[in-house]
């Protein structure tokens, strides 16, 4: 069953060699290039992404990563260039890009195509 198997994301890019150099540069991933796209693995987990004519949304989370320390986390990313959201609306509110949720702390980039990645460290 679905259970017991791994799973994993497949993003969108209009442009390939843009993401290829935002993965690179900005999150220090380097991909296995397949005939399907860009593979990039990150520790025992992978995703996609894939030649896209259409567009992200960007309205929502797509893929995330779990850390241990969020704080060092998005400095470390700020310090490539990686630009955070901020929210200020009723139910979520981030202070240097860092949010405060039921389970944990929060933070949104999006990728150089549209794409919104997350960052989460769970409460202990």
């Amino acid at each position: 069953m679905l259970a017991e198997r791994e799973a994993h994301a497949t993003l969108p890019a209009r442009d390939l060699e843009r993401a290829k150099r935002f993965y690179a540069e900005k999150l220090g991933l380097t991909p296995n290039e397949t005939p399907g796209g860009l593979m990039y693995r990150c520790r025992d987990s992978w995703f996609l992404l894939f030649q896209s004519g259409g567009s992200a949304s960007g309205a929502h989370t797509q893929m995330g990563w779990q850390v241990d320390h969020i704080e060092q986390e998005v400095a470390d990313l700020k310090a490539r260039g990686v630009v955070f959201e901020e929210y200020d609306w009723p139910t979520l509110k981030t202070v240097n890009g860092i949010a405060t949720t039921g389970g944990g702390r929060a933070a949104w980039f999006k990728d150089s195509e549209g794409n919104m990645l997350g960052l989460i460290q769970f409460q202990a």
